[in-house]
């Protein structure tokens, strides 16, 4: 079979491939509707997140028989149609579960003790000890929206510190060992904390918006390293000025483009943007809670073994 790769990877998984007998060809740089010209020629592709595969790119490919996204989601990728093409789809959701769930913990214990606000003060010769007082994650209650393999991952990273874990998801009897699953408005009764752990689809585009927000009887703080358009920014600002929101922890926003490799789909900074970089309770990273050292490896392992189980004696 062979194999086109439109993102560069870690080499373990050409490797591996290779070693299981599949062609590997390698373009990281042509545009979209040059790849569309000789798509024809591959049974399948291995991809990140360069750009959307839409309908024309699957109907150019005609002879595609899997894509691999060497990550968690497939929202860039048309599924319903590559799956009526009978294109498999292939992602790797297990590759990066662990690096999300240590990011999303890393984020919450910052804000919770005011780290980035203390350490710039600091440099800056400001020694302000009162006014970076925390609070501590003993006896507060989580709450994880999404319990796939990101938000049980990030359960897990909670056992040891005695606090209390509640999952909302709309699948049923999700739950586990590390958190309770309760319907949603138990979950907007009780939690402290707020984590996003889902993908991006048509029931959670803007999930996060006033009116959800204002849905929880008490303040909360939140995590969002699922998908950025998930959260309304003017909505998440409103409510950071009101109180209702203590504190975010961002690694995904909302102008962010779909390539994820960027931030911004235009030049102009909406002004709530402008408003939430200005916040000290807000802390900010560049799409990176799945994006260590380690991930890469296991991501391409992941992804390496999967096609190698679905294809490697299929006939061509």
């Amino acid at each position: 079979m062979k194999i086109l790769h439109l993102d560069s990877n870690h080499p373990l998984l050409m490797k591996k491939l290779r070693e299981a007998g599949f062609s590997n060809d390698e373009n990281y740089t042509s545009t979209k509707t040059e790849i569309e010209q000789i798509i024809s020629a591959y049974d399948g592709i291995v991809i990140r997140s360069r750009f959307d595969i839409d309908r024309q790119f699957l109907d150019a490919a005609e002879n595609l028989k899997f894509i691999a996204r060497v990550g968690a989601g497939i929202e860039s990728i048309d599924a319903d149609y590559a799956l009526k093409r009978k294109v498999k789809l292939i992602a790797a959701p297990e590759g990066n579960r662990n690096a999300v769930g240590e990011h999303a913990l890393g984020m919450l214990l910052s804000l919770f003790n005011k780290l980035n606000k203390a350490d710039s003060e600091v440099k800056n010769g400001q020694w302000n000890r009162e006014a970076n007082r925390g609070v501590e994650l003993d006896g507060k209650t989580v709450g994880i929206i999404g319990y796939g393999n990101m938000g049980k991952a990030f359960a897990k990273k909670l056992r040891g510190f005695d606090c209390k874990v509640l999952c909302y998801d709309i699948k049923e009897n999700v739950g586990n060992e590390n958190a309770k699953q309760v319907s949603l408005a138990e979950f907007q009764q009780t939690v402290d904390v707020v984590s996003l752990h889902t993908p991006w689809t048509p029931q959670t585009d803007k999930m996060v918006d006033a009116e959800f927000i204002q849905s929880f009887s008490k303040p909360f703080w939140l995590i969002n390293t699922a998908r950025g358009k998930s959260v309304v920014t003017s909505a998440l600002v409103s409510a950071l000025k009101s109180g209702k929101v203590l504190g975010a922890g961002l690694d995904v926003l909302e102008y962010e483009k779909l390539s994820f490799e960027n931030l911004f789909v235009s030049d102009q900074f909406p002004e709530s943007l402008q408003e939430l970089f200005q916040m000290e309770n807000v802390i900010l990273s560049p799409h990176i809670a799945g994006w260590t050292v380690e991930s890469k490896e296991k991501l391409a392992t992941v992804i390496a073994e999967k096609i190698i189980k679905n294809f490697k004696n299929q006939e061509i």
